[in-house]
C-alpha cells in the first residue's frame, strides 16, 4: 500500500498547485489563441498528454491530474460509485464540437503562426487577478460537486476535456499492440473477493474485467489500486507486448464462449 501513499501524495499536491497551473489545462484558452493563429500551451499539453498515452494510457489521470487529486480527496466523505453506462458519452458531445471548434479557428487564422507558453498567464502564475479566483472556485467547485452528487471521479467520467485524447490514445495502443504499460492478470487463482472492485476509483467492475481477461478498460487510469489491494495478487502492472496479445486473444475466447 506504500505505492498508493505516494500516489495520493502526487495527486494532491498536484491540487494544491493548481492555483499556479489552471490555465495550463484550459480548454477556452485553446480557442481564444486559435482564433489569432497561436498555441498555447494547453493545446501542447494536450497533444503531449495523447502521445504520453499512446505508451503509458491514463497514467497522467491516475498519478499527476490536479483534478483527480480533489476528486480522491473527495472519496472522505462520499465514495459511492459512480453510475457508468452511456453517460460516459457526455465528455464526447462536450469534446467533438471543441474540438472542430479549434481546427476550424486555426484554419481561418491561417493555421498555428506563432507559439505562446505563457498566453493570458502573465508571470506563469495562472491565479493572479482577482477574476481568475472567480474561475478556479467556479471549475474546483463543479469537480468538487460532481463528486458529491454522481459518485467516485465523476468528473472524469462525464465532463473531463482531456480524458477523450487519453481514451483514444490508449485505444490504439490496445489496437496495435506495441508494448506498452497495461494491466496483466492471472486469473485462475483470482477468488472473487472483489475488493479491487471496492478499491477502483473509477468505479469499474475490476473482478468482471480480471474473469474475462480483457483488464485495460479504456477508463482505468492505472492507479493500481487494484494491484495494490489484491490478496491473490493477480494483477500486476506490464510493458510485455505477448501479454497484451494473450489478454486480447483470452478476451476474445471467453467472449466467445458466453
Amino acid at each position: 500500500m506504500r505505492r498508493q501513499i505516494w500516489r495520493k501524495a502526487l495527486i494532491f499536491i498536484s491540487f494544491l498547485l493548481f492555483p499556479l497551473t489552471i490555465y495550463y489545462f484550459s480548454p477556452a484558452l485553446i480557442i481564444i489563441a486559435a482564433a489569432d493563429g497561436i498555441a498555447a500551451t494547453s493545446l501542447i499539453i494536450f497533444t503531449a498528454l495523447f502521445i504520453f498515452s499512446l505508451v503509458f494510457g491514463r497514467l497522467f489521470c491516475g498519478w499527476i491530474c490536479p483534478a483527480g487529486g480533489l476528486q480522491e480527496a473527495s472519496f472522505m466523505i462520499n465514495k459511492k460509485a459512480a453510475r457508468g453506462g452511456k453517460a460516459y458519452w457526455i465528455k464526447y458531445f462536450i469534446w467533438v464540437p471543441w474540438l472542430l471548434l479549434i481546427i476550424i479557428l486555426l484554419i481561418r487564422a491561417g493555421g498555428i503562426r506563432q507559439i505562446d507558453l505563457l498566453y493570458h498567464i502573465p508571470g506563469g502564475i495562472s491565479v493572479s487577478q482577482p477574476g481568475d479566483y472567480i474561475i478556479y472556485f467556479i471549475i474546483v467547485g463543479l469537480i468538487f460537486i460532481l463528486s458529491l452528487t454522481a459518485g467516485k471521479r465523476a468528473f472524469c467520467h462525464y465532463l473531463c476535456w482531456m480524458a477523450p485524447f487519453m481514451i483514444i490514445g490508449t485505444k490504439i495502443k490496445s489496437v496495435r499492440l506495441w508494448p506498452s504499460l497495461h494491466l496483466t492478470t492471472v486469473s485462475d487463482i483470482c477468488n472473487n473477493c472483489k475488493r479491487c472492485n471496492k478499491e477502483c476509483p473509477m468505479s469499474l467492475d475490476v473482478n468482471a474485467l480480471v474473469n474475462s481477461d480483457i483488464e485495460n478498460n479504456p477508463e482505468c487510469i492505472l492507479c493500481a489500486a487494484c494491484i495494490d489491494v489484491c490478496p491473490q495478487s493477480v494483477l500486476r502492472f506490464s510493458f510485455s507486448r505477448a501479454s497484451m496479445q494473450q489478454n486480447k486473444y483470452f478476451g476474445v475466447v471467453k467472449r466467445h464462449e458466453k
